[in-house]
C-alpha cells in the first residue's frame, strides 16, 4: 500500500489535552433521570426483564438531543464520552440493569459479548479460578511456563489490562461501585498512536497495516487453535480503524501452525504500546458515570485494583457492547472479525454460531 499520511481532526487527540478538556463530558440532568425512572416504571408494569427492553418499551424522547450529541462525538469527534450523574445507589441491581440497558438501546444496538449469548457483562474480580471458568492456556503451551489467561478471563480479575480494543463499535461501562484502590481507566487515541508511529517509524507503521494472526480463545472458542489474520491498522474511504489486543496475538503464537511474529512485527507492537502509554491519560470512573468509547479510534486499559473486605461493596462495572447506527465503513478484509463491514449496519460482537 502507499505510505500513510497522518490523520487530522478531533479523533487525533493527546492525553495531556483531553485530561484538561470537558468536550467529552456531559451531565445527566434531573429531567433526564425523571424520564429514565418513568421508563423503569413502565417496563416493570409490563413485566419485562432487562434483556426484553427495546426502544419501543423504553423510549427516551427527552434524551434525544443528548443521545444525538453522544453519537456525534463518538463517531465524528474524539471517540470518547462520559455521562455523569446516574444516582446508582437509588436502585437495586435489577433496576440498574433495566435503566442501563434501556439507555444503551436508545444509543445503539446491544450485541453479544461472548458465545454464551451475554448482552450485559458484570466486570468485577471473580477470584483465583477465573481462568478455569473463562479460558486459559495451560502451562505446557503457554508463554512463560505459567497458565495464560484468555482476554475474557483477564477482564474478570483484579489485575491490570493492557491497552486494547473490544469487538464492537462502542464499548460502554456503567460504574456502580469503585475499588478501594486502583481500577483507573487508561485511555488514548489509536489515531494519535498511528500518527506518531508514522512520524517516528513509518516502516513499523506500515507493518501494522499487514495481517497478524489472532486467536478467538475465550469469548468465541474453547481453545487457542481458532485463529484468523487481521491487520492492527486499517483505512477505508478515509475512515480509520484499529483492532488490537496483544493477548489474542500471544494466544495465537501458541498454535503450531501459526507463523511466528517477525522481528519487525514485534518491534511495531512494542512501539504501539509504548506510544499508547506516552499519549494516554488516566481517568477514574465514579459511581454513576457511564463511559462510552469508539473502539475504532481509541485504546483503553485498566490499572490493577484492590477491593475491601466487604464483598457487597466490591468494584462493579456493567458493560454493554453497542453497534452504532451511523458507524463507519471498514476495510473489506475486516469482515473476518466484524462479519459486515459496510457503514450503518448492525455488526460486531460475538456471533452465536459454534466455531470449529
Amino acid at each position: 500500500m502507499n505510505p500513510v499520511a497522518p490523520i487530522t481532526g478531533p479523533c487525533a487527540w493527546l492525553g495531556k489535552d483531553m485530561a484538561q478538556s470537558t468536550r467529552w463530558i456531559r451531565d445527566l440532568r434531573p429531567e433526564h433521570i425523571d424520564e429514565l425512572e418513568a421508563g423503569l416504571e413502565h417496563v416493570d408494569a409490563l413485566g419485562l426483564a432487562w434483556n426484553e427492553i427495546t426502544t419501543d418499551t423504553l423510549p427516551l424522547p427527552g434524551l434525544a438531543g443528548l443521545i444525538a450529541d453522544v453519537r456525534e462525538e463518538l463517531e465524528n469527534g474524539s471517540g470518547l464520552m462520559k455521562l455523569r450523574g446516574l444516582p446508582v445507589s437509588r436502585y437495586s441491581e435489577d433496576q440498574l440493569r433495566k435503566i442501563y440497558f434501556g439507555l444503551g438501546c436508545n444509543i445503539g444496538t446491544p450485541v453479544f459479548q461472548n458465545r454464551r449469548g451475554e448482552m450485559m457483562r458484570f466486570i468485577r474480580d471473580e477470584g483465583a479460578n477465573v481462568g478455569q471458568k473463562y479460558g486459559q492456556i495451560e502451562s505446557g503451551k503457554a508463554p512463560g511456563g505459567k497458565p495464560f489467561l484468555s482476554s475474557y478471563a483477564r477482564t474478570l480479575n483484579n489485575g491490570p489490562l493492557r491497552f486494547h480494543t473490544d469487538r464492537t463499535d462502542v464499548v460502554s461501562l456503567l460504574c456502580v461501585r469503585q475499588a478501594d484502590k486502583g481500577g483507573v481507566s487508561t485511555l488514548c487515541s489509536s489515531v494519535s498512536v498511528m500518527n506518531e508511529m508514522v512520524r517516528r517509524r513509518p516502516d513499523l507503521a506500515q507493518v501494522l497495516f499487514e495481517p497478524v494472526y489472532r486467536s478467538r480463545h475465550g469469548e468465541e472458542a474453547e481453545t487457542a487453535e481458532a485463529v484468523y489474520p487481521l491487520p492492527v491498522f486499517g483505512l477505508r474511504d478515509g475512515h480509520f480503524t484499529s483492532h488490537f489486543s496483544l493477548t489474542y496475538i500471544e494466544a495465537a503464537q501458541t498454535v503450531d501452525t501459526v507463523p511466528k511474529l517477525t522481528g519487525a512485527q514485534k518491534e511495531a507492537i512494542d512501539l504501539l504500546l509504548e506510544l499508547a502509554r506516552e499519549l494516554s491519560f488516566e481517568m477514574t470512573l465514579e459511581p454513576g458515570d457511564v463511559q462510552l468509547l469508539n473502539s475504532h479510534v481509541t485504546y483503553h486499559g485498566r490499572t490493577p485494583f484492590e477491593d475491601g473486605e466487604d464483598q457487597e461493596q466490591s468494584r462493579l462495572l456493567m458493560r454493554l457492547w453497542l453497534s452504532m447506527p451511523q458507524n463507519r465503513p471498514l476495510p473489506f478484509d475486516h469482515d473476518i472479525l466484524w462479519r459486515n463491514v459496510e457503514a450503518g449496519v448492525v455488526r460486531g460482537g460475538i456471533g452465536q454460531v459454534p466455531i470449529a
